[in-house]
């Protein structure tokens, strides 16, 4: 949460501070641990008390470890921490998050971070291989990923050949990376295991391993192993791969295995830490001070400390008390020690099936189950039971199961021992029985009867791995010979503000016949009845969450009737089960290139930065080093959706140690200095009289720290008087709530032709935003000179040109005395075209100010409420058709939430409307755009920019159509289908059209329509699972459509010793331009690709730079190059003819230099032919259309909502690639990306607060690793010719074009669900709003469990979230 929203709030008094300190007095105040095998000692003067493990690291100079989320959730901070592990006594190399770990829990451990284990000279095997293997794009999630792969390699080390590929693809659910699409990191990891690890092996391409093959004792590579067990050298090894050695990386360092963990006592006035060693030490501190904060893996507190302002004076870490993390085997229990972390918990729980057997072991088996989708490996890694527990969640995975098994919780003070059961344990909402001055010492878990008990544990949310549940249950029942209920617990989390059990239904099961169908009917009334939640009830999902409290039960019901094997005719086999995926795969085309490779284009480099990006070695915003005397920022931002400013106090900020300043609309040089944004300059940096949106920036405060910046931003009071607010399309409509902007495209008759039409058929598509989540938010660091207002910017921006000009304006001098520069962006996808500059502008304001460089990195809350979002659409549309399918009008007017400001929405609706013909020929259309105004945050670019809500708007009326025709949609696509040189909607020629030959391609590769039978004999046969299957074609526009922008420049340098420096105006965001642009500099120049280097972006180096956007920067950037390259070629080629066609670079630049020759050259380019013209319908809009199609098949799970993606097949035309690994990676991420956008990234507002409420990776949930397609397979079209294309190396732009791809998974959901609902008679056409979430699928099946679960809203009453 954002400063300013809530207050702090001291969490402990200072009563009892002398008694604890008389109990602590004899403990040490110094940590002792090692950093990368470097012994670190630090005490109490040495160190803030109040900085994590990030922080420390970051502060010192090991900027590998990247800063995303602050939450634990995105895992761009993992770092290795190893230590012995009193629960194993063995070493235990633990991933964990940077960003949550307090600095005390590393004393007595070694800290390894991704600069510990390589660099580019002399990289670690996973570092090399996920850098070859095209694992990093943007790099900034990379270093997290490494040593999530490193953790897992160290742990297995002399057994690293039993590492399965399981355990490789679960290893990173605790990471996410927003560019990749994952697959090739995967790839990359998998071939550590031991079914890949050869290089002969099949599933690396060859013809088998010797050991595959069964002469495993002298085949490849084994030869020289020694079988006895003395040679831990992984011999498996890719050709051109490192060899993984686990006896050459860091040791446990010697001294820690004897370290004698002593007491702690350190920190200062404001905050204090005390470690513990034993349970007596922790029960005295307690004793003299109850409310004192104990802290086990601090998953939970430093995010209440970083968002919510909670401040602990006295924090009790307790995860090295040994006591605590033991467990015990007992003739009718299990104990567990309340710290036993929750990944030796997993591994006592198989431990715990194996010693009572797999029916007395039931309890452990859901315990287990649980803990697989809790969270990620770095919370599990250091997340406890008793923390679980503690926190009282309500939707705490594990707390069912403890009190659906009767467990006994024993909490321990220093004067006594109490068990409470857990049935007892929990109050109310975050408040529990344990007294205060107690701990929870250890749980004791029943085991299962041998006969006539059955325990099971479920879980739903809204992505498998790595997510909070919506709902979860633990359901136990007793049965007696003749299957009557003894007893039964029927628990469910995320039903009610705490861990409840379902009391009426408990009630009426007991004495029941199991065996009874009347039980299931009654059963589930009750359940009705004690989960009657309203519609608005917290947390909003009551239909959904009502039906899952029914389907658990249900699933249960019928699983218990299975394993009694009675012969009933009632069960419901197929319910059995829930969704499994298989270990993912994929394949690529990887000879497509080598019709036209060259010496270096149309080869698969590498991206020139992947290494330095895995060694951490790469240089983002945040990691320039501080400047003297730099001040940090951060911003006050409003806390209404809309009010008018009646005031605003800093002196309480002012006051605070260590802030310096505030800034705000008056330290401008003028009022219009305040006005930005292209092209309409609508929107002001500072709030001035109003605020129009929840995160609208008001002022900045300035101190010298982060911290302290952040304290001084809450502590800024601003009195509000609200005012009406607007946010969705629908209100705006209403309320006639618009921006000026209108654009239509008219062509035909539209009229006639629905007058003449067999058909006319209507409708209205509802597609949600998404936001950018690149894993580096927002930053920049600003550097004032001494002379002439001169300003150094280093900006994470797409625009370094824009940057510049509104930082000279908001500094009053001239763009000439600003230097915007940009090394590197963490992720961009558009969220940084524009919305960089609001933060640059006002970082700008401050530092001209108070003539000292200032820095800012927003938080992730923060960059989420200031930074837009894809814009959601909605479109009413009506098509005409006649009766052989053949569309004859299209007429839509469709509308984007734009937010509170214009930013570059009219150009966003615009593209809407220009691809809302998808790939269809249709004669006579008339749609029309409009913006709506709302006080959301002002949304702006996103990879796509309105192409992919135009084409699902497409799609979405071409299913309809064919639903309700009676006609297979695959053949209405291929009956509509343009044709070469066919004219579009808005009058362009379809030239190198290759959409129909993909399409038969894609069917034919994929087996489509023996799949198709496939997939409706398995509807046949499933009541509960359903399969669906789609295949959707693409056409993306490539160009600016505001003509001005598709230009470039470059600038080219030739040296002495023949190396060559290039600068070109696009920015390098992980989409790998720099990559393609050195390749077309050697080739240009005839030089080896090594000798071409680009050191960054910047405004002094090339002027008047169009923003890195639209897909068009390789093919504007490169053709300036080009230019530049053609000019220096000219002035050489005198010497070429001279000294030979062999003449190296070194000797044509020596010999040109010595005559004086000019060895730099300034290219330039701008796209021929476009400049179309709205209204009219004239002139051209694209240059060209880069074209895909993807077939996908998914499974659904009716029940529950969830699912997975079983298989996608995507082909894209990119003409000649000039880099095929660049090409194959950003198909791959953008697919990946638009499934997130069309399946489970959903954007809601909170009604009674106005703001943002999917803030974070907590509650905005993007794919994950397990999410994409089990199997994935990418091609690129072949053995065509490219007539027409008159680009860089004729190849298409590839950036935005995929993203599309991904929609071909909702649509395949669509079709499964479509089976679903025939199956109860529903044959109505089915309107599917995009994202299609577990909750949509869910609540658009029509079974009578959800038609019984269905919560209508009371009169007046509204959701408790909005989607706007």
């Amino acid at each position: 949460m954002a400063p300013g929203i809530i207050e702090p709030q001291p969490a402990v008094s200072a009563g009892r501070i002398h008694s604890l300190q008389s109990v602590t007095e004899p403990y040490d105040d110094t940590l002792r641990f090692y950093l990368n095998g470097t012994k670190v000692t630090l005490d109490s003067t040495s160190i803030d008390p109040e900085i994590t493990l990030l922080e420390y690291l970051r502060g010192i100079g090991l900027t590998g470890t990247k800063l995303g989320c602050a939450e634990g959730g995105c895992g761009a901070c993992t770092v290795v921490v190893s230590q012995l592990n009193p629960t194993t006594n063995k070493i235990y190399h633990a991933s964990v998050n940077a960003c949550l770990a307090p600095l005390v829990s590393v004393d007595g451990k070694h800290v390894i971070t991704v600069e510990g284990i390589g660099n580019v000279k002399n990289p670690h095997p996973a570092q090399e291989r996920i850098a070859m293997g095209s694992g990093s794009q943007c790099g900034f999630c990379t270093p997290g990923i490494v040593m999530s792969l490193y953790a897992l390699l160290r742990n297995n080390g002399a057994d690293d050949d039993n590492l399965s590929e399981l355990e490789i693809e679960e290893a990173f659910d605790g990471n996410l990376c927003r560019c990749t699409g994952y697959r090739p990191i995967l790839d990359a990891a998998q071939t550590f295991s031991k079914s890949r690890s050869c290089g002969k092996s099949t599933s690396n391409g060859g013809s088998g391993c010797c050991m595959e093959k069964g002469n495993g004792t002298n085949g490849c590579g084994m030869k020289d192993v020694n079988l006895n067990g003395d040679q831990p050298i992984k011999r498996f090894t890719p050709p051109g791969f490192i060899e993984y050695n686990p006896d050459t990386q860091l040791i446990f360092p010697p001294s820690l295995k004897k370290h004698e963990l002593r007491p702690l006592a350190f920190g200062n006035k404001r905050k204090r830490w005390y470690r513990p060693v034993t349970m007596r030490q922790l029960l005295e501190i307690k004793s003299v001070y109850p409310s004192c904060k104990i802290i086990g893996g601090s998953t939970e507190t430093q995010i209440e400390i970083k968002f919510k302002a909670m401040q602990y004076t006295a924090s009790v870490y307790v995860g090295d008390i040994a006591e605590l993390r033991q467990y015990r085997f007992k003739d009718d229990h299990l104990e567990i020690g309340g710290n036993v972390v929750l990944t030796d918990l997993e591994d006592i729980c198989l431990k715990a099936i194996e010693h009572y057997g797999p029916v007395r072991g039931q309890p452990f088996r859901a315990i287990h189950k649980q803990i697989r989708y809790f969270a990620g490996r770095q919370i599990r890694n250091v997340g406890t039971p008793a923390g679980n527990l503690a926190t009282a969640s309500p939707i705490s995975d594990l707390n069912p199961v403890f009190v659906a098994t009767n467990t006994v919780l024993v909490a321990k003070s220093l004067e006594e021992e109490i068990e409470i059961p857990m049935s007892q344990f929990f109050k109310g909402y975050r408040t529990t029985a344990l007294p205060s001055d107690a701990i929870i010492a250890s749980l004791r878990v029943p085991i299962a009867r041998e006969k006539g008990e059955y325990l099971k544990a479920y879980k739903q949310s809204k992505r498998k791995d790595d997510d909070i549940a919506i709902v979860n249950a633990a359901l136990r029942v007793s049965l007696d010979d003749s299957h009557r209920v003894e007893s039964v617990d029927l628990v469910y989390g995320g039903m009610a503000p705490t861990t409840i059990a379902a009391k009426g239904a408990v009630q009426y099961l007991k004495g029941k016949s199991w065996t009874d169908p009347e039980t299931l009917e009654g059963t589930m009334n009750a359940l009705g009845q004690d989960f009657d939640l309203r519609f608005g009830v917290p947390g909003g999902m009551a239909t959904y969450r009502k039906s899952l409290a029914l389907g658990f039960f249900y699933r249960f019901y019928h699983e218990v009737l299975t394993d009694l094997h009675v012969n009933n005719d009632k069960v419901d086999s197929d319910v059995r089960g829930e969704i499994e995926r298989e270990i993912s795969s994929g394949a690529k085309d990887l000879q497509a290139t080598e019709a036209y490779e060259q010496k270096i284009l149309g080869k698969a480099n590498p991206h020139v930065a992947a290494l330095k990006q895995c060694t951490g070695e790469a240089q983002y915003t945040d990691d320039i080093p501080v400047q003297k005397n730099e001040l940090y920022g951060v911003m006050v931002l409003s806390t209404k959706a809309h009010a008018r400013l009646l005031g605003v106090q800093t002196e309480a900020a002012m006051e605070l140690q260590g802030v310096v300043d505030y800034v705000d609309h008056q330290d401008l040089p003028n009022a219009k200095a305040n006005w930005w944004g292209a092209p309409n300059c609508d929107e002001v940096f500072f709030a001035v009289d109003e605020v129009f949106t929840a995160g609208q920036p008001i002022g900045m405060v300035l101190a010298t720290s982060a911290k302290q910046a952040e304290a001084g931003a809450r502590a800024v009071k601003v009195e509000y008087e609200d005012l009406p607010a607007i946010f969705t399309i629908e209100e705006a409509i209403m309320k006639e709530s618009f921006f000026p902007h209108y654009r239509y495209i008219n062509t035909g008759d539209s009229e006639r032709a629905f007058q003449e039409a067999d058909h006319v058929f209507s409708g209205v598509v509802r597609m949600g935003g998404q936001e950018h989540f690149y894993l580096e938010t927002q930053a920049c660091v600003v550097v004032p000179k001494p002379e002439d207002g001169e300003m150094e910017v280093y900006s994470s921006t797409q625009n370094p040109s824009e940057t510049q000009a509104y930082v000279a304006q908001v500094t009053g001098v001239q763009a000439n005395k600003i230097v915007s520069k940009v090394k590197r962006l963490g992720g961009g996808f558009g969220g940084k075209e524009t919305r960089s500059i609001q933060l640059t502008g006002i970082c700008a304001t401050a530092a001209n100010k108070t003539n000292r460089p200032v820095r800012c990195m927003l938080n992730r809350d923060e960059d989420m409420m200031t930074s837009g979002q894809r814009h959601p659409f909605l479109a009413a549309w009506k098509v005409a058709v006649n009766k052989g399918g053949k569309l004859q009008a299209l007429d839509a007017d469709v509308f984007a939430n734009a937010g509170w400001s214009q930013d570059l929405s009219g150009a966003v609706v615009d593209r809407g409307l220009s691809h809302i013909d998808g790939v269809y020929r249709i004669p006579n259309v008339n749609v029309r755009g409009r913006l709506a105004k709302t006080n959301t945050v002002s949304n702006t670019a996103f990879r796509g920019f309105g192409g992919p809500q135009g084409m699902f708007i497409a799609e979405s009326y071409m299913e309809e159509v064919a639903d309700r025709l009676g006609m297979p949609v695959e053949k209405l696509r291929q009956i509509n289908m343009y044709k070469p040189h066919e004219i579009t909607h808005f009058n362009q020629e379809l030239k190198d059209w290759h959409v129909p030959l993909m399409y038969k391609q894609v069917m034919s590769e994929a087996d489509y329509e023996s799949r198709r039978e496939s997939v409706t004999a398995f509807n046949a046969a499933h009541k509960w699972k359903k399969r669906g299957l789609a295949i959707i074609p693409t056409k993306f526009g490539i160009s600016f459509t505001a003509i001005f922008l598709n230009q470039a420049g470059a600038l080219v340098h030739i040296y002495h010793d023949g190396s060559v420096l290039v600068a070109h105006g696009g920015t390098e965001m992980g989409q790998g331009l720099h990559t393609k642009m050195t390749m077309i500099a050697a080739e240009a120049l005839k030089v080896p690709l090594a000798n071409v280097f680009i050191s960054e972006t910047a405004t002094n180096t090339v002027a008047n730079t169009s923003s890195t956007a639209a897909s068009a920067s390789s093919d504007l950037n490169g053709y300036a190059i080009f230019n530049a390259c053609e000019q220096l070629n000219a002035r050489l080629a005198p010497y070429r003819e001279k000294l030979g066609a062999e003449a190296t670079m070194t000797e044509l630049a020596h010999a040109a230099y010595f005559d004086r020759v000019n060895l730099s050259a300034n290219g330039f380019y701008k796209t021929p032919d476009i400049g179309y013209v709205w209204g009219p319908n004239t002139g051209q809009m694209f240059y060209y259309f880069t074209q895909g199609v993807t077939a996908a098949e998914v499974e659904i799970d009716t029940l529950t909502g969830d699912w997975t993606c079983l298989r996608a097949d995507i082909k894209m035309d990119v003409g000649r690639s000039i880099n095929p690994a660049i090409d194959y990676g950003q198909i791959e991420g953008a697919f990946v990306q638009g499934m997130g956008l069309f399946t489970m990234e959903e954007s809601l507002w909170h009604r009674g607060s106005g703001q943002i409420f999917t803030r974070g990776p907590g509650n905005y949930k993007i794919p994950g690793f397990r999410d994409i397609p089990q199997k994935m397979n990418v091609s690129l079209l072949k053995d065509v010719e490219w007539e027409n294309l008159r680009t860089i190396q004729r190849s298409r732009g590839v950036g935005e074009p995929p993203l599309f791809m991904g929609s071909a998974v909702f649509f395949a959901i669509r079709d499964a669900l479509k089976a679903a609902r025939k199956q109860y008679g529903c044959e109505d056409v089915l309107s599917l709003q995009s994202p299609a979430t577990p909750e949509r699928i869910r609540v658009s099946c029509v079974d009578p469990i959800v038609k019984r679960a269905e919560v209508q809203p009371m009169e007046g009453e509204k959701s408790f979230f909005i989607s706007i």
